[in-house]
């Protein structure tokens, strides 16, 4: 929670507080700055020419974490995050809640490039902010956030565009797979339309894929059909799959082949998706060093079939990315695994080995 000492070494609190007491100024479940009175800091920054860097953190998954736990775990998860932010922000920065799991950061320290690389690299690192389990009363739940960030002036001169670039860059970090960061370059993220990439929806996608799908007649020839729309759909590197023998192949790398046939184990469900690494070293020894020696951070695979009938494996294996998966992309690849498991019921083909 702020202290009143803290918040006034910067003139726009010392000026409020005259008039307002603390608990006024912060949101109360947090201890961070309230939603009027950060963004009120950002327009009085930017009336005062003072140069800054501003970004909104987004919290992932966090309804999951309400879904999970509970929105009592939920509200220390904000809590924990909120005093985390003030310590890692002490002395040139503040933080404040802009709505249910998104806080607003002014840091008034980093403003040349690199200085905001080490700045973002830093929250993300050393058990600092955020990735890293915060310890509540019966869980230590795992958090990671996106965040979107640009800086006055040099990327933006009035608020409303400041705001609206910090919120295309967040959207691009969640496109991106979450658990990143993003600051603003004119040349990568200047002609980003959220409202456009918006309307292309799962329907769309889906539809899309089951067209390509159809183009081809066998296994691979599917695969290599729906390659495509799945590389740009869930911003992948490639695509994976097994067959009964568990023989692990790259649908755009047919020279890939090496043995993982313990994958299976880890199909207690259709969908395994994950970016921590202890349970499959347990229990698929062979795939775990498989991945471990393609420097593979995050695993999303699919079963092609059910537990009656298992035809093999289809995953994505990402490497040196932390990425955390959407319950859309784990839908995108359990429905090509169900077109494929049509197929080979259908006509009897078997997954090439």
């Amino acid at each position: 929670m702020y202290t009143e000492k803290q918040l006034s070494q910067y003139p726009y609190f010392a000026k409020v507080l005259e008039k307002n007491s603390l608990d006024i100024v912060l949101d109360t479940l947090t201890g961070i700055v309230s939603r009027g009175y950060i963004l009120g800091f950002v327009r009085a920054l930017i009336a005062d020419g003072t140069p800054f860097t501003f970004a909104m953190l987004d919290l992932d998954n966090f309804k999951f974490i309400n879904d999970t736990y509970g929105h009592h775990v939920g509200d220390g998860v904000l809590t924990g995050v909120a005093e985390d932010l003030i310590k890692y922000l002490d002395g040139y920065g503040v933080a404040g809640r802009f709505g249910g799991d998104e806080m607003l950061i002014v840091n008034l320290r980093d403003i040349q490039l690199e200085d905001k690389r080490a700045f973002l690299d830093g929250l993300y690192h050393d058990d600092s902010v955020l990735r890293k389990n915060i310890a509540l009363d019966n869980c230590r739940p795992f958090i990671t956030g996106t965040l979107g960030c640009a800086t006055y002036p040099e990327n933006a001169t009035d608020f409303d565009t400041l705001f609206s670039l910090i919120d295309k860059t967040l959207y691009r970090g969640k496109t991106k797979g979450r658990n990143c960061y993003v600051y603003y370059r004119e040349d990568m993220h200047k002609n980003i339309q959220i409202q456009e990439i918006a309307k292309h929806g799962l329907y769309t996608t889906l539809h899309s894929l089951a067209v390509q799908f159809e183009k081809g007649h066998t296994v691979c020839e599917k695969l290599q059909a729906v390659l495509p729309g799945l590389l740009q759909e869930l911003r992948i590197s490639d695509l994976y799959y097994t067959g009964t023998r568990g023989i692990m192949h790259a649908v755009g790398a047919p020279e890939v082949e090496e043995m993982v046939n313990d994958i299976g184990a880890l199909m207690a469900e259709d969908v395994y998706a994950t970016n921590s690494f202890r349970q499959i070293e347990y229990v698929s020894p062979v795939f775990y060093e498989v991945l471990r020696k393609r420097e593979v951070e995050t695993i999303l695979i699919v079963r092609i079939g059910s537990k009656e009938k298992m035809y093999g494996c289809l995953f994505c294996a990402q490497p040196k990315s932390l990425r955390i998966w959407q319950e859309d992309e784990c839908a995108i690849l359990y429905f090509v695994a169900k077109l494929l498991e049509f197929h080979l019921r259908l006509t009897g083909e078997e997954m090439p080995e």
